[in-house]
């Protein structure tokens, strides 16, 4: 009787839980993507906006460097407790992350909105870990709920939502107990989201050709030049963090950066790679995109990052696949819808180290038709990619040595391994 009332306590709390934490995280993401789209719409009316990004830098600068003590971690923040567990995620990372994203986007920077709907999700769901007396691998467990919860709301993909919140941590070995309700979590926050009344973005492909051998061939080719996009990506936003880094007080990295932007945007005469840039990412899956495209994403957002604005790098990761794939489909006999959802999704996977995820995702956004060219573009790209992650996780264990242009099933073998560990 007392181990039934045990089980039954453990399940109307977890019950409990979930409930709270998924429409806690549908919820904010609802907001946070309605403020997203009004600054993204208010910019495009108001391009003068620009010149103003880097006040806005030295803003969002001087407010994390005098308010966000304890959160300037981000995503690392939050990898860091989930696998060592000690204090509190501080609450005011929630806020603050949004208000910097939100005017990051407002007045042009380049940058995405996964990392804060991640922080925002985990740092709310790690306020309840102490009243409902967690122990340290259910709090594991439950920011792993926040992370699947809030990348599946923020996107619409919650079975994408709930792997990828476990696979970004897989090299380190998750605790399997998190899959239920990571993906109770992510499909809870994903339906809140949309009782709000709050949509997401909806790409076809409008031929996806019967798989072939020839088939299969261009899209290993399209894995390599993927998984080369991801590593350039990768490499471009970490040196300019750390050159930006030599500048001693923090609020003028931002400040400085925002300069370059508009200097950039100037000299190319160009809005075109500023905000989300979701228009053109549609545009890609019917047109052939633009050869720079890609590149010149790369360098506005690694600049507009890696100076010290907030937003994620999954949705310019997105843009600078579906260029990169779109403008590919000139020289590789696949449709051009194919081959840029096929980038849409291999550069993310192998910038995230998050293959699985990823092909999920294609599959719920694109349709189930397209799979095997995306497994394959995924995987490859994945295993070209290296060590290198745009998540920089200490307790990931992927060999260092391995760059671009070495093949290794190293990463493969760690990864399965990691799935097989537990």
């Amino acid at each position: 009787m007392q181990r039934l009332n045990a089980n039954i306590f453990f399940l109307c709390k977890w019950t409990i839980l979930l409930l709270i934490v998924g429409g806690l995280s549908g919820t904010l993401s609802a907001l946070f993507l309605t403020l997203l789209n009004l600054a993204t719409n208010f910019r495009e009316d108001h391009s003068w906006l620009l010149y103003l990004l880097p006040l806005a830098g030295l803003f969002i600068g001087w407010l994390y460097h005098d308010m966000g003590k304890g959160i300037e971690g981000g995503n690392n923040l939050i990898f860091d407790a989930i696998h060592n567990p000690k204090d509190i995620i501080p609450f005011k990372m929630t806020p603050m992350v949004l208000a910097g994203t939100v005017l990051t986007h407002l007045f042009g920077g380049s940058a995405g909105r996964e990392g804060t709907a991640l922080q925002m999700s985990a740092a709310a769901a790690d306020q309840f870990h102490k009243p409902f007396k967690l122990s340290p691998k259910e709090r594991t467990t439950l920011l792993i709920v926040g992370l699947s919860a809030g990348f599946a709301s923020v996107f619409g993909t919650p079975l994408a939502g709930a792997v990828f919140g476990i696979e970004v941590l897989l090299i380190s070995g998750i605790p399997f107990v998190a899959v239920i309700p990571a993906l109770i979590g992510a499909y809870l926050a994903s339906y809140v989201t949309a009782l709000w009344g709050v949509g997401h973005t909806h790409y076809h492909i409008d031929l996806i050709p019967s798989m072939t051998l020839g088939g299969a061939g261009y899209s290993i080719v399209a894995g390599i030049f993927f998984s080369a996009a991801a590593i350039i990506f990768v490499r471009f936003t970490h040196q300019i963090s750390t050159f930006s880094k030599k500048i001693s007080y923090p609020p003028f990295r931002p400040l400085i950066g925002g300069v370059v932007v508009i200097c950039l945007a100037l000299a190319f005469d160009t809005n075109r790679y500023l905000g989300l840039g979701i228009p053109i990412i549609v545009d890609a899956f019917q047109h052939q995109a633009l050869p720079q495209d890609f590149i010149l994403k790369i360098i506005f957002t690694g600049i507009t990052l890696g100076a010290g604005f907030k937003g994620g790098e999954v949705t310019p990761l997105f843009f600078i696949g579906a260029t990169l794939g779109s403008a590919l489909s000139f020289i590789l006999p696949l449709p051009v819808g194919l081959m840029a959802g096929m980038g849409f999704v291999a550069v993310f996977g192998a910038a995230a180290k998050t293959p699985l995820a990823c092909i999920i995702m294609a599959m719920e956004l694109f349709g189930i038709s397209c799979g095997a060219y995306v497994a394959i573009a995924c995987v490859v790209s994945f295993l070209f990619s290296g060590s290198l992650s745009i998540y920089n996780i200490a307790e990931n264990k992927t060999p260092k040595h391995l760059i671009f242009g070495k093949f290794s099933l190293t990463p493969l073998f760690l990864y399965f391994r990691a799935i097989l560990r537990k």
